[in-house]
């Protein structure tokens, strides 16, 4: 078997704070006394659960925690040359990562001073790194739909400078989704992907609110699709991309286990997938993990891994010079033999 982190790859479902390294977030909260819940040091990573609600407020709980100890322009810049560099590590060639502005906007000078540090950290971590990067605004929908419009408008402004997609982020049982389509519009007359997340802590029913109501063009998670072969064919026919994340879906209990994520049936009916790692802060595991546990519960090939790869530079905003010398990189990785590798 091929070197899964020499595998170049993309990554398109990351969320800022909960990229951060775990060592990190310790020597964070120790500078500034900030005590931290037992889950995230000495039981890390943490048993979580979103069966319920009370299981999604724990966890969001845990990520408003780490969001707590990021107070200096040095801690966002260091978080995301971090992230640049893991994902090096683990193959990465190009990472587009999702922050929600007004979750830091009040500790960095509002909204409009945050995006300025986070797109100069994110071309500083690139230049020093190699990897391309892009960042994806995302409205929280547990706030009113006004404030996502604001967001929108934010990520339009910057749609030249590093802003490439606009998303929909939080528990996905809350809110009316379609009352976030005045916000996905601004964003679509942009020209910014339409990113939201759907089809992970609700089915079906809801990823044909994304696609009707905000027009989805790749789906956060999207995973739940596979319940609903009428709808999976449309994905299919449409293009859309599922931005799957394995063990988050295990960790979240959408999946009992790791065989039990419909990746083949996914790939069988023709689907677009691009791996994710989602918040490796709180599920412990990056991006090279999400192959390497695929591969496992699911005996895929080293073929079928490379073409997920593609499928995930394919899916991305990538420049087209980037994509084609990835895409090259992923054939010279299969080419090589196993032993050699």
């Amino acid at each position: 078997m091929r070197d899964l982190h020499e595998l170049p790859k993309a990554h398109l479902h990351l969320h800022f704070t909960g990229a951060m390294r775990h060592q990190t977030l310790l020597e964070l909260a120790e500078r500034d006394g900030i005590a931290l819940p037992d889950q995230l040091v000495t039981e890390w990573p943490p048993k979580l659960s979103a069966a319920d609600e009370k299981g999604w407020f724990r966890f969001q709980r845990l990520y408003d925690v780490a969001r707590s100890v990021l107070r200096t322009e040095d801690d966002i810049r260091r978080l995301v040359r971090e992230v640049a560099e893991d994902d090096v590590r683990d193959g990465g060639r190009w990472l587009e990562i999702q922050v929600d502005p007004s979750g830091y906007g009040a500790r960095f000078g509002g909204i409009t001073a945050f995006t300025d540090l986070v797109l100069d950290a994110v071309a500083q971590a690139s230049a020093t790194t190699g990897l391309g990067m892009a960042v994806v605004i995302a409205a929280n929908r547990t706030r009113h739909p006004l404030d996502a419009r604001t967001l929108a408008r934010l990520a339009s402004q910057y749609a030249e400078r590093g802003v490439v997609g606009f998303g929909l982020s939080n528990d996905e049982r809350r809110g009316t989704t379609a009352d976030f389509a005045p916000a996905f519009t601004i964003a679509e007359r942009a020209g910014l992907t339409l990113v939201p997340h759907g089809g992970e802590l609700r089915g079906p029913e809801h990823i044909r609110v994304c696609l009707d109501a905000l027009h989805a063009e790749r789906l956060g998670h999207g995973v739940r699709a596979a319940e609903d072969p009428e709808l999976l064919d449309r994905i299919v026919q449409a293009g859309v991309a599922l931005e799957v994340c394995p063990v988050s879906n295990v960790a979240l209990g959408v999946y009992s286990d790791l065989t039990s994520v419909p990746l083949p049936q996914l790939l069988a009916a023709g689907a677009t997938v691009a791996l994710g790692a989602d918040d490796p802060l709180l599920f412990g595991s990056r991006l090279a993990g999400q192959y390497a546990t695929m591969r496992a519960a699911h005996d895929l090939t080293d073929d079928q891994l490379a073409e997920l790869a593609r499928m995930s530079v394919r899916a991305s905003r990538a420049p087209e010079d980037v994509r084609r010398a990835v895409l090259a990189d992923i054939d010279a990785w299969l080419a090589t033999s196993p032993d050699a590798a």
